[in-house]
């Protein structure tokens, strides 16, 4: 592994804003990006992954496909490696170079690296020997490894590490895309946001930004993101609001499974509150052994995060007070997006660049108005 290189060279292109992507031809012009990151050598991580052998092969992404690997050190690690026919994976990887390097929190996958040589383009991170959140929640024979107190220790590192992208950090982030599958498990079970490759930056006094191509996982896109292509620290929050009701009840908010076909499980959890019996929806791999007050906290915080408006939402500095006291909380509105049918605008179109899949989750891509 090589260290000091002050600049990585990489085969970008700059003229579109932010750092959205557009094709992969127009991208290949040299870009100078400034990073700290150790660069690994090609060999070292074709001797780790054993030449990037499918049994070593954690699973497959926009961005292409994930390795394990081990370093002569006996250190394990996470290959990404970026590929050739990746519609979004060049600007993922430019995303992630110039944030995640700048990141340090407990509850952040850490990046330890990258490799960019030959026609190689690779990040590698630590290791997270649990996998991802979803791959517990949603199998019945690992969702009962999860107590409520596990559950709830990983609902509020979840909830720092946002808040750390929101404020702490050197940058003022937002992830735009937080799901089950992008927080990994490390060997304690404590909770990692991974995935930054449709993060963006907000400088300044910024408080929102927009976008005309919205791209993330339906059923955790806030409304203002999904139908307008709006995005702030409270898209983040609304997604948030999903993790939270899914840790809960062990579903998926597009799968569960009520009495209503129609309703989703934001949907199912708002007839619940309503009709006072908010404790039917707790993952009965639980059994009964959870405190039911800080259960209907959690429910309660969830569902005032997955409100319609924007401005209804709490902030995540909000979220942490309220999961870590007893103080009193408003009653949540009506919450957005209750129903199944994904949303639809007459200027809008589902998968306007086509669907694929990520992590056995659908991944849409819409054209905002």
């Amino acid at each position: 592994m090589k260290r000091g290189y002050p600049e990585l060279i990489l085969n970008f292109n700059t003229n579109s804003p932010g750092l959205e992507g557009s094709s992969n031809s127009q991208e290949l012009e040299g870009t100078r990006i400034k990073s700290d990151l150790p660069f690994f050598d090609l060999s070292v991580i074709v001797a780790a992954t054993d030449n990037f052998s499918s049994s070593n092969k954690l699973g497959q992404g926009g961005f292409g496909p994930v390795y394990k690997g081990r370093l002569f050190n006996g250190k394990d690690i996470a290959v990404k490696r970026l590929s050739k026919n990746s519609s979004q994976g060049i600007e993922e990887f430019k995303n992630e170079v110039m944030l995640i390097a700048k990141l340090q929190h407990r509850n952040l996958v850490r990046l330890l690296g990258c490799c960019i040589q030959e026609e190689e383009k690779m990040l590698m991170y630590e290791y997270m020997p649990n996998k991802s959140l979803d791959s517990f929640l949603f199998e019945q024979n690992k969702n009962a490894f999860l107590d409520w107190k596990k559950r709830f220790e990983i609902i509020v590192g979840i909830a720092r590490g946002i808040l750390y992208l929101h404020q702490d950090s050197i940058m003022r982030i937002i992830h735009r895309d937080l799901k089950a599958s992008n927080v990994l498990l490390d060997a304690d079970m404590n909770p990692k946001i991974s995935d930054f490759g449709m993060a963006r930056i907000f400088g300044g006094n910024q408080i929102q930004g927009n976008t005309n191509r919205v791209v993330g996982t339906y059923g955790y896109m806030s409304p203002e993101y999904a139908m307008n292509g709006l995005f702030s620290v409270k898209s983040d929050v609304f997604s948030f609001g999903v993790l939270v009701l899914e840790i809960i009840s062990g579903k998926r908010n597009n799968g569960c499974n009520s009495k209503d076909p129609y309703l989703n499980l934001i949907g199912h959890v708002w007839e619940l509150w309503k009709a006072g019996r908010v404790l039917d929806v707790v993952d009965s791999a639980m059994g009964d052994s959870y405190p039911s007050h800080q259960v209907l906290r959690g429910v309660h915080v969830g569902l005032l995060c997955v409100q319609e408006s924007a401005s209804d939402r709490p902030t995540m500095s909000d979220v942490v007070v309220m999961l870590g006291s007893e103080t009193a909380l408003h009653p949540p509105k009506q919450p957005a997006f209750i129903m199944k049918e994904a949303p639809s605008t007459p200027d809008s179109s589902t998968a306007g660049t086509g669907l694929y899949s990520v992590d056995e989750e659908t991944i849409t891509v819409l054209e905002a108005r």
